[in-house]
């Protein structure tokens, strides 16, 4: 599919980098992506040639550098050529951000973009390209997430980990950034209606697939067993003498019985599946394994595509059973493409706390903490609103903004308060979200008792305006890479190979909202945005307001991936 032309694509930085690594290798294109030798010299990989500075301190010189390192392994002493200076100094091209100038220093060569221009190609427009994935996948995604099956009880809040309470939040929040993407996502199981977890889960802002009490999914779990038994890896009478694992007196009395079994290691190393345990051995199929796979079935079954790619959301604990439940859905016939994102475990020093009364816990202390900061106030819809949105905003912090594969070590001590100020995660991003809000609303007042003409169209505003450095570390360090961020849950799922276990960097909103909100917060109490009603000074207010009100759209865009709705008043 074509792109948009040149001058209306919106900005990028990974075409940029790409357009600045051909500009300076010049006719090199024929040296490997790994670096080759080529006499006596070294070429790098092109993608390592430049970096996109963030730090404040660096930004007032340049945006990209080329390190003196890079420098002289392409050219003799670092010398660049003036025609390749001239490459660089020139570049245009699809979704490259324009350039102001650039010269080579002691730290390498380093170019600054023209600010002004990418202010105005990136805000005038209102900035919507810039919220949204930069291209749509299509696809059929299932997220399964083991801890919520029966086993054979169904879960309750009062017996689920934090541990697999994480895995929920992941499973939720993968979905969002999928759906984002162009994917049609399911999520597996399906709930009781009436349930607790149902109830609990909603608390939380998560809106997990329920059906009436009364349905049963019997017919799919009898065509799981009769797919099993015929299952070329079911082990027959003749193998039972040659256990591939242990089991003892069990295994022999599941034996006398004539219980199904299957042969999970000769499934996976029969079907080529890469990355699964080989300590796997045979094992017994029960009741709950079948109902696991039955599920699964009924959560494909509305793909449009012949091959759904499922994602088990598991906890490391559960990973070997969940890889169990994989090949044995493999050996009844199932050719999805299986990947498992596994989550290291929830740490809380000095006590032990079920989800049920961490988020109790967690909810205490947002009303405790609004009750010292509102007084009165605090009562009613409204504030329970506010409540259940700020509980749930802070557990899906604390939970979420670490590696998945890590651990995540949680205090629970009752006495700490949650402070609706310190940049501690939810609480401090939805607060910052909410002096947008504020300031907009603010502005709105002066229109209507005459102080402000209306926001003109971003046509007639001069952007050379923006002039604060912390106005081009937002829009350069935020809502131009937020839509490549958005990219990188889908760009991981395509990844070929690499065994079962699939890494994402699941952490990477929360982070890029917490740092977001540190650079705004710092920008926002420096700067007074709304200042005297002079017309002189419109221009720059308006420039400010159309940056600020793209970054309330940003961090609407963000939190929505989170399953976050804004709060306006905080």
């Amino acid at each position: 599919m074509m792109e948009n032309t040149e001058e209306s694509s919106p900005l990028r930085i990974t075409p940029t980098v790409r357009a600045l690594s051909s500009a300076l290798r010049g006719k090199r294109e024929n040296v490997s992506d790994s670096g080759r030798e080529n006499g006596d010299r070294l070429f790098p990989d092109p993608e390592k040639l430049w970096f996109k500075e963030s730090s404040a301190k660096n930004l007032r010189n340049r945006d990209f550098l080329s390190p003196t390192t890079m420098l002289n392994t392409l050219y003799a002493d670092g010398q660049v050529p003036s025609a390749v200076m001239s490459r660089v100094l020139s570049l245009r091209g699809s979704g490259v951000l324009p350039v102001a100038g650039g010269e080579v220093m002691g730290e390498g060569l380093r170019v600054r973009v023209d600010r002004a221009a990418a202010f105005r190609s990136v805000l005038a427009g209102g900035a919507t390209e810039y919220l949204k994935p930069s291209s749509q996948k299509q696809g059929c995604v299932v997220l399964n997430c083991p801890a919520l099956h029966p086993k054979p009880d169904t879960l309750t809040p009062e017996t689920l980990t934090l541990g697999q309470l994480r895995t929920v939040l992941l499973a939720d929040h993968m979905g969002a950034l999928l759906r984002r993407q162009g994917f049609a996502v399911s999520y597996c199981p399906t709930l009781p209606e009436d349930s607790n977890i149902i109830t609990f889960l909603r608390a939380l802002g998560i809106d997990w697939p329920a059906a009436e009490a009364n349905w049963t999914n019997e017919e799919r779990e009898e065509k799981i067993q009769a797919a099993l038994e015929n299952s070329t890896y079911r082990q027959r009478e003749t193998e039972r003498g040659r256990r591939t694992s242990g089991g003892g007196k069990k295994v022999e009395e599941e034996e006398s019985k004539g219980a199904l079994r299957v042969n999970l290691k000769r499934a996976f190393q029969e079907e080529g599946l890469l990355g699964y345990d080989p300590s796997l051995g045979t094992c017994t199929v029960h009741r709950d394994s079948v109902s696991h796979l039955a599920q699964l079935d009924l959560a494909t079954s509305d793909c449009t595509v012949p091959m759904a790619t499922v994602l088990h959301v598991t906890s490391c604990q559960d990973e070997f059973r969940q890889q169990q439940i994989a090949v044995l859905w493999r050996a009844s016939g199932a050719t999805h493409i299986q990947r498992h994102l596994v989550c290291g475990p929830v740490k809380t020093p000095g006590s032990q706390l079920t989800a049920a009364q961490y988020l109790q816990l967690r909810r205490g202390q947002m009303k405790e903490a609004s009750e010292m900061k509102y007084g009165d106030q605090v009562e009613g819809q409204t504030w329970d609103d506010i409540i259940r949105v700020m509980t749930s905003a802070t557990v899906r912090f604390e939970l979420l903004s670490t590696v998945h594969t890590s651990p995540v070590t949680l205090d629970v001590q009752k006495e700490g308060g949650l402070s609706t100020k310190g940049p501690r995660g939810g609480v401090f991003v939805m607060y910052n979200c909410a002096r947008l809000h504020t300031l907009f609303d603010s502005y709105e007042r002066g229109v209507e008792k005459g102080l402000y003409p209306e926001i003109p169209e971003g046509s007639q505003l001069d952007f050379s305006a923006l002039k604060e450095e912390g106005e081009w570390l937002l829009l350069f360090n935020y809502l131009i890479p937020f839509s490549e961020l958005l990219d990188q849950s889908g760009q991981a799922l395509d990844c070929e190979g690499g065994g079962a276990r699939v890494n994402i960097k699941t952490e990477q909103i929360c982070k890029f909202l917490v740092s977001l909100s540190k650079d705004f917060s710092s920008y926002y109490n420096r700067v007074h945005v709304l200042g005297e009603p002079l017309p002189h000074l419109f221009n720059q207010m308006f420039c400010r307001l159309y940056l600020l009100r793209a970054l309330r759209e940003l961090y609407h865009s963000a939190l929505d991936t989170l399953n976050l709705p804004p709060i306006r008043q905080l």
